[in-house]
Formats: C-alpha cells, structure tokens, sequence
C-alpha cells in the first residue's frame, strides 16, 4: 500500500468542503460585485452612488428610478426593439447554422471543404473593416434608419460563420452507422437531419443560441450607425441617452435602465448554462 494512503487525513470531510466552498465564494465575489453594486445604486441618489466609503445597500430605496427611465425617453419601445431584434437574429442564425453545419458535416458535394474554408477565412476580417461597405449597401438599398441592417448582417455575417462552425463541429461527431440505418429505413438527407440531427443537437443550439442572442442584445456599433430616431433605438443606445440639461450623466436612472438590460440575458444564460457547457465540450472532439 501506497505511503500516502496510510496517512490519516487530518481534517474531516466537512470542513474540507466547508474550505473548497469558501474559496469558491471569494472567487466570486470579484465577480459578483460589480453586478450587486449596479442593482444597488439603481435604489441609490447620486450622492450615495458616490459616497465613500461605498454602501453595499441604499439607504433609502427610490424605485421612481425606474419609473424616470421609461418616462425620460421611450424606455419601454427601445427594449421591445432590442428584444425583437435579438429574437429574430437568433432564430435567424439558428436556422442558417443548423442547415448549413450539417451540409458541410454530412452531405459531400464538389468543393465543400473550399467552401468552408472560405467562409471560415471571413472571420479573420474585423467587423470595422465591413462596416463601411455594409452602411454603403444598406443605404443603397434604402434600409438605413430600420431594423433590417441590424438582423440581416447578423445571420449572414460573422456571427452566422462562427455559428455555422459550431454546428458542423457537432454533426461531424456523429456516427455513420446511426445515418447508414437511417437511409435503410428510407430517410433522405432532410428527414435524416429533421428526425435524427436536429434532436440530438440540443447542446450546440442552445450555445448558439445564447452566444448569439447576447451578441444582438449588446451590440452597440451597428445600431449607433444605422439608426436615427430615439423610438427605433435599442438598448445599447438607450443607455447613453441618460443625460441632463448640462449633458452629465443621470447616473441613478442609468442604472436602473441598466439593471433592466440585463435581465432578459441573465434569464436566457440561467435557462440554457448547462447545455452551452455541453455544447463547448463536444466542439472540441472532432475537426
């Protein structure tokens, strides 16, 4: 027997635990604070958001905050925009990418792995070198100032490649012998994909899904090109319209629109975590 394994452990099990939870619980409190102080100082009046030392709660909790940032500007039409906005893309991106990742896994056809290549070498592209030409475009076609730039460029952009990778990086680890049965029982390649794939791929959905509808829900540079009017705003841009008469900014409404903001992603995150975890795991078993 191993010397190590005679040598009585000399804490017991509990406090092991207790110290491996501890110091996970000031791992995250790095973490976790700015969040905290940001839902905290939506309570707060200017002068206690800057107070020091800092308070880690209100003194006395003004939920007209939250009532000032819908009626200083349309609070509530911005956030229906990003909402809808986000959706759309996602739902966009998830259709494109679970198509196509499964044609570039397991249909061959002439030229596919150049194809892949090429669409993948468009991520090596910032989106600042596109931006211009894509405003171009857009106002060509008479879409600026809409909605349309902010879902269309997404889905069939770099969000819609990176997604697309993902997706062929899951239907490439799939068995041939589950497709092989399937053709014996007289799927085609789309009932193939429509009753076998698409269930087995909840995982890489639900990462695309998050990572994607997160990229929308944040994006700030495009919408800040595209649109002009306050009521077509998305959140992103809402935010920066907290200002007073002087042009500083309204830091307690800030807040509260902010804290806000978050909320639909952090519920999207909670919903689905366990799956993105899944999902990045088998990104990485097959090239």
């Amino acid at each position: 027997m191993n010397n190590n394994q005679k040598l009585p452990r000399l804490l017991p099990k509990w406090f092991r635990n207790f110290l491996f939870y501890l110091g996970l619980l000031l791992l995250a409190i790095p973490f976790i604070f700015p969040f905290w102080w940001m839902a905290t100082s939506s309570f707060k009046t200017y002068k206690e958001i800057f107070a020091y030392p800092p308070t880690l709660l209100p003194e006395s909790w003004h939920f007209e905050n939250f009532i000032t940032a819908f009626t200083y500007q349309p609070f509530g039409r911005q956030y229906l925009n990003s909402l809808y906005i986000s959706l759309t893309v996602t739902a966009g991106v998830l259709i494109v990418s679970s198509l196509s990742g499964y044609a570039f896994a397991r249909i061959n056809f002439k030229g596919r792995n150049f194809l892949f290549m090429l669409l993948l070498s468009s991520l090596m592209m910032p989106p600042e070198v596109t931006i211009i030409p894509n405003y171009l475009i857009m106002n060509r076609l008479g879409w600026t100032n809409t909605h349309i730039p902010l879902i269309i460029i997404p889905i069939l952009g770099a969000g819609g490649v990176f997604a697309t990778f993902m997706m062929r990086q899951f239907f490439i680890s799939l068995p041939k012998d589950m497709e092989d049965a399937a053709k014996i029982d007289g799927l085609g390649w789309w009932g193939i994909f429509w009753k076998i794939g698409l269930p087995l791929a909840k995982a890489p959905i639900a990462a695309v899904a998050i990572i994607t509808f997160l990229n929308s829900w944040n994006s700030f540079l495009e919408p800040l090109i595209y649109l002009n009017d306050t009521q077509k705003y998305t959140i992103p841009l809402a935010l920066t319209g907290y200002i007073d008469a002087y042009g500083a900014p309204m830091w307690s409404v800030q807040m509260a629109a902010t804290t806000l903001s978050v909320l639909p992603v952090l519920i999207f995150f909670i919903l689905a975590q366990q799956q993105v975890v899944e999902s990045f795991a088998m990104s990485s078993v097959k090239g």
